[in-house]
């Protein structure tokens, strides 16, 4: 059955919290705004902050289906959006040969239809089911390459895809788009004027030790702090890639299954490498202040 929209901020707020998803107030006011004038949102922050988890949460919360497409360099139209299913043409035409003219002929009149067409997750998503339109994800776009934004415009503003074989595919009702980027490259402005967008930041200590606490109800209360301050800390350092929300989860997950009950220089040393993944960022860490300042305590 189709989930029924929020109707307000707050109702957003309530339905992702629901659902195990600590937002700020920020993130679901965009969400809103998103549902009501039915606009992709276009997500950018760091890796780990959870813009992939929203649209997987937001699947799971309004009971739809979650179309996604990974974006990775080299990503083309046959691969995002469609392809024709070549081997099954073949074989109908070989068929249609060994059956006359009349046959061929009219195989010729439909050779290039849907029933020869293979949808890939762009096309997918504008096919809707009995639980409504889905939740499209097209995820860490700035991996993919610049031309390929293009293909994605006239979907962004029509909810729909041209293929030149069979002409327009309009979606009855428009999925709910979710894009993001870990802005390793800038995305062109004519994509970003068809989204909303939204920063997804680090969380506050705060807000991270909710989420910390919703993923692992049984942690100790002294052991999630201490790992909320320590990793609030580690993301003061001059890193190449701070630890973001995953990574806590994780480091919180590992020392569980240590059976650790008080943060130590033994165990940080034991299990750097769950939180963070660099060399060169263990480095760091293990030449900070930071670092003497636990060894001491």
């Amino acid at each position: 059955m189709n989930q029924i929209l929020p109707q307000s901020v707050d109702e957003t707020q309530e339905m992702l919290s629901k659902n195990l998803y600590i937002a700020d107030r920020s993130i679901a006011t965009s969400l809103f705004i998103s549902f009501q004038l039915g606009r992709p949102i276009f997500l950018e922050g760091e890796a780990g902050v959870g813009k992939t988890e929203l649209a997987r949460v937001l699947s799971i919360a309004l009971r739809r289906n979650l179309v996604r497409l990974q974006c990775y360099e080299g990503l083309d139209i046959s691969s995002a959006v469609y392809e024709w299913n070549y081997s099954r043409q073949m074989i109908a035409i070989r068929l249609a040969e060994a059956s006359g003219d009349q046959e061929q002929k009219k195989l010729n009149e439909n050779i290039f239809s849907k029933k020869y067409l293979i949808s890939r997750p762009l096309l997918q998503a504008l096919e809707s089911t009995a639980n409504g339109p889905p939740i499209l994800l097209i995820d860490e776009l700035d991996r993919a390459d610049e031309p390929f934004e293009a293909f994605l415009l006239e979907l962004l503003s029509e909810f729909q895809v041209t293929i030149p074989e069979i002409g327009t595919i309009k979606a009855d009702k428009p999925p709910i788009v979710i894009i993001t980027s870990n802005r390793t490259r800038e995305i062109h402005d004519a994509l970003k004027r068809r989204c909303l967008y939204h920063w997804l930041d680090y969380p506050t200590a705060s807000r991270e030790l909710s989420i910390l606490k919703t993923q692992l109800p049984d942690i100790s209360e002294q052991l999630a702090v201490e790992i909320i301050e320590f990793v609030q800390s580690v993301r003061q350092l001059d890193l190449f890639k701070s630890p973001g929300i995953a990574e806590t989860i994780d480091w919180a997950k590992s020392l569980i299954v240590l059976e650790t009950q008080k943060l130590n220089i033994k165990i940080i040393n034991e299990t750097m490498g769950v939180l963070l993944k660099y060399q060169d960022d263990i480095h760091t860490l293990t030449n900070s202040d930071l670092f003497t300042k636990q060894l001491n305590s």
